[in-house]
């Protein structure tokens, strides 16, 4: 089949770039790194991008394709070459390119190492046997051991556009592989560091890390545990924090959010005092409700028994997300996304049992 593609090159001598058409012969189960390989091998010699095991384990050969972050190794080009469209590929963002495709991963594995990326067990010595926990205590990192590096998800993160200093999805989702692990003893700690002012509460949730991770690791999940964890351990003084904080204390002793209240318990008294003037504003074209009495939800009870439920449960840290993530993928797994009480329950990450009958 003959296969179109646009390349953004880069030259890093003149610091120039150049958008450049390529046309070529390949076989019908060719993906874009196999493409890739017949421009380098019979067309253009000084095409520069990485590449390794291309099963999609190593993570290498990320690169963006229209606009959005790929494994060159897991796009399949007949799909696109029978739709007419002639794909631009490009390097990854938010990280420095070196040549053509070609980024500069520095940055990313500093941040990476500055998650302490190794257990500390709490132990002077190592026990004479091997670490023994159920699957259920290990599900919580099930996902976050899924990842494989390759950086798609810091490609397309909108924190680190307007912060390079954030922290980033994939840190700080191998920051919760190890937080989230039974063996771990020095979850505050961690979650101190993590707290940092570039750290977990800088995510703006825009869940493109999770859209393009190729793994299925859900970074803005792992990010949702971290900062669960955060206040279940007290860790509460981010401005992020205090912000979900207020949000589950709203919805359980009334029912709703209570977002007239949301600055002065966020943000104190003082700033909640300078936002008069533009509160007023909004009060005068009826964009704030009046905030006395409190307004009660009908069933009100209902948001305080889940409220019961979880605290007794011990579910009010990331194993309320992890829980979340399994009903999930029950639910997900079902004719036509529907849910059933008997739907077979579903681990992340794995394919589902097929339907019976």
């Amino acid at each position: 089949m003959d296969v179109a593609l646009k390349i953004w090159r880069f030259d890093p001598e003149t610091g120039e770039r150049a958008l450049k058409a390529y046309e070529v012969e390949a076989p019908e189960w060719a993906c874009l790194l196999d493409v890739l390989d017949i421009i380098k091998d019979q067309v253009d010699g000084t095409l520069g991008y990485r590449k390794s095991c291309r099963m999609m384990i190593c993570g290498s050969c990320g690169m963006r394709m229209d606009g959005r972050a790929v494994l060159a190794c897991r796009e399949r080009m007949k799909p696109i070459v029978e739709r007419g469209h002639v794909p631009v590929i490009s390097a990854m963002g938010n990280m420095p390119v070196l040549k053509d495709l070609v980024v500069d991963m520095t940055p990313f594995w500093a941040k990476v190492r500055n998650m302490k990326p190794w257990l500390d067990t709490g132990y002077e010595e190592v026990p004479e046997k091997e670490f023994r926990y159920t699957q259920e205590q290990m599900n919580p990192i099930h996902k976050e051991a899924l990842c494989i590096m390759c950086g798609c998800c810091v490609s397309e993160c909108n924190s680190m556009e307007s912060d390079p200093e954030f922290f980033g999805p994939a840190a700080l989702a191998k920051g919760f592989r190890f937080v989230g692990d039974p063996r771990e003893r020095g979850q505050v700690e961690r979650l101190e560091h993590y707290n940092d002012e570039h750290g977990i509460w800088d995510c703006t949730r825009c869940y493109f890390c999770n859209e393009r991770c190729p793994k299925g690791v859900d970074p803005r999940d792992s990010i949702a545990k971290l900062g669960a964890e955060s206040i279940k351990y007290g860790i509460d003084r981010d401005m992020g924090a205090k912000h979900a904080k207020w949000f589950v204390r709203s919805a359980m002793t009334t029912g709703w959010l209570r977002e007239t209240e949301l600055v002065p318990k966020t943000q104190g008294v003082i700033e909640a005092v300078r936002q008069t003037k533009f509160a007023l504003k909004l009060a005068k074209h009826g964009k704030v409700p009046i905030p006395v009495p409190p307004h009660v939800a009908d069933r009100v009870q209902e948001a305080r028994a889940l409220y019961e439920v979880v605290k007794a449960q011990g579910r009010d840290g990331a194993a309320g997300i992890v829980q979340s993530e399994r009903a999930l993928g029950r639910i997900e797994h079902t004719d036509h996304g529907g849910a059933r009480r008997d739907a077979p329950e579903v681990t992340p990450g794995e394919t589902p049992p097929p339907a019976e009958g």
